[in-house]
């Protein structure tokens, strides 16, 4: 049965955008608006992982309450769950400790820009939910790359369309045509609001997300559900890439 003190502290915390589902049977967000968020995006990748995380090192990036960090610390991983937002980290830490994984999670309030100045290296990088939220998207990402020692999966917000253009290697300064190809990778910029939420700020098309990927280090791309995509840390990226990188690393 649900303890009263249980739910009383969830409406303190609140409110909520996970719906976590705690050992007493309580869910903090049952009546979220797009339903059992994110069990269901759980369960589209739960397929590409392995059952068995023991030993693995794990980020994730954008935590907030902490559902997939509590996933990944079932499955035998160690975490560290990152958020740019106290409440949220408040929420999974408390949430941490009435599931019973507080032990092998630490919660810190980091942005993934200052993953720049960090020297940890990850087997696996959970990226879910936040890059269309980001003013610096590929900068972003090729501060994750530099971090992420295996895999990644990946989620971000996309333009409809399943298209891709087959790019050629370069094109002369007056072939801008190809550019308004279906399938050309793209991002649109949201400039007011989307969804009502003044942080959407890109959205790529399907070509685009593996474009970027790809331009950042990542290798061996899929899509394994929708927006969602898995893949490898490859080289890291090279020449004026990397030496903008290496400017924002001294930065911080």
């Amino acid at each position: 049965m649900p303890s009263a003190l249980i739910e009383s502290q969830i409406e303190q915390l609140g409110p909520w955008f996970h719906n976590l589902h705690l050992p007493d049977g309580t869910q903090t967000a049952p009546d979220h608006f797009l339903g059992d968020f994110p069990a269901y995006k759980w369960l589209e990748i739960l397929p590409f992982l392995p059952e068995d995380l023991t030993g693995i090192r794990a980020l994730d990036i954008g935590c907030n309450a902490g559902y997939y960090s509590f996933e990944l610390a079932r499955r035998g991983a160690e975490v560290t769950a990152i958020d740019t937002d106290e409440r949220y980290l408040k929420q999974a830490r408390w949430a941490a400790k009435i599931i019973g994984v507080n032990h092998c999670i630490e919660f810190r309030l980091l942005s993934v820009y200052e993953l720049a100045r960090e020297s940890e290296m990850y087997d696996l990088v959970w990226f879910m939910g936040v890059l269309y939220h980001l003013r610096y998207p590929l900068l972003a990402l090729d501060i994750v790359r530099q971090c992420c020692g295996r895999q990644m999966i990946f989620q971000t917000m996309t333009l409809p369309g399943d298209e891709v253009f087959p790019v050629e290697a370069d094109y002369p300064l007056q072939q801008r045509e190809a550019m308004n190809q279906p399938g050309w990778p793209k991002m649109a910029f949201i400039e007011h609001r989307f969804a009502g939420d003044p942080t959407n700020w890109w959205a790529a098309n399907h070509a685009g997300v593996e474009a970027l990927l790809r331009s950042a280090g990542f290798t061996g791309i899929r899509r394994i559900a929708h927006e969602i995509y898995s893949c490898e840390a490859g080289s890291p990226p090279a020449g004026l890439a990397a030496r903008e990188l290496d400017a924002v690393f001294h930065f911080y």
